[in-house]
């Protein structure tokens, strides 16, 4: 090979890298389930289950918006949690249901970096709020005299605005790094929407230490959460079981227990797809967790929240005379 050669060579290299690093080079997403064809069916399974979670969280919002009894701290953290899950599942869901009609399933580049940080601030400040929720049942419970205060207006807004602020920023430098790395194998991401543990596998230099972070990251962010929120129902109970039987102990126990099962269903999945090592990761497994912290948990929530609460099942009889 020549000197010319080897500049031509080198020219079509650097080339070839430019390239890859394009804003314009579209990925494509596999999907739920790896064919080659269109899926009607699954089309329309996935289309009624996105619009029966966007009725009930649109519903609890309004109802909690509407009713003035409703107008608590608990409520309003509640009606957080089903504005967030309103975006979250529209964040994903559209997108994977077209893609059952389409053959082409791709995503542009800017497209999967803005799925990407919406996702991760979403589910961010989701984890963050369930924990301040915890917190608020705790106070109402084992510190009833002074909820008042503790969990005041200016309190309620404070909470949410961190959580909303600490899931944005964590999603903006995540999402800035991983969109800067050189995805120099194939543009195929083996899942149904785009996800950075997806992603990190189509990067073709060490990530080791990014991995670390994002490990810091899901034990910070989802972890200590959950922990407290485990915390503080343990003391709730106890609180609880040493009162005597009515019907304040029956609505404290069925309130928390909600709220533990929709935690806990989030916390578990969100932890086992964040902070598995990507040696022990298998994408078909990956996307069956993802199914329940995307799909599931927006779904739940607003029925677990409004069958199982007698205040929001009163709000909505009175709503409908």
């Amino acid at each position: 090979m020549n000197v010319s050669d080897v500049i031509c060579f080198d020219i079509l290299v650097s080339a070839m890298k430019a390239e890859n690093q394009s804003f314009g080079t579209d990925f494509l997403l596999v999907g739920l389930f790896q064919y080659g064809r269109t899926n009607s069916l699954l089309f329309v399974v996935v289309a009624t289950i996105f619009t029966v979670a966007l009725t009930g969280n649109i519903m609890l919002i309004h109802l909690i918006r509407l009713d003035t009894r409703l107008h608590t701290p608990m409520y309003f953290l509640l009606s957080q949690l089903s504005i967030i899950d309103l975006m979250y599942i529209s964040t994903t869901v559209p997108k994977m249901a077209v893609n059952f009609l389409s053959q082409s399933k791709t995503i542009t580049f800017m497209g999967c970096e803005i799925q990407t940080y919406v996702f991760l601030a979403l589910g961010g400040t989701e984890a963050l709020l369930l924990g301040f929720m915890s917190y608020d049942r705790y106070v109402a419970i084992c510190h009833p005299l002074h909820y008042p205060i503790l969990m005041s207006k200016k309190i309620c807004c404070l909470m949410v605005a961190c959580a909303w602020a600490s899931g944005s920023i964590n999603a903006f430098i995540h999402t800035m790094y991983v969109f800067q790395l050189p995805f120099c194998r194939s543009r195929l991401i083996n899942h149904f929407f785009c996800e950075i543990p997806a992603l990190l596998s189509l990067v073709c230099q060490d990530i080791s230490h990014y991995e670390y972070t994002v490990l810091l990251s899901g034990l910070i962010i989802l972890l200590l959460p959950f922990l407290a929120i485990l915390a503080s129902y343990a003391r709730v109970l106890i609180v609880v079981f040493q009162m005597s039987l009515g019907k304040g102990q029956a609505k404290a126990v069925s309130t928390c227990s909600s709220h533990l099962m929709v935690a806990s269903l989030f916390y578990a999945t969100t932890l086992a797809t964040y902070t598995k090592p990507h040696s022990l990761r298998s994408p078909t497994r990956d996307k069956v967790v993802a199914v329940f912290y995307t799909i599931i948990t927006p779904l739940l929530n607003p029925f677990i929240y409004s069958l199982r609460n007698k205040e929001v099942t009163g709000a909505m009889r009175r709503l409908l005379g």
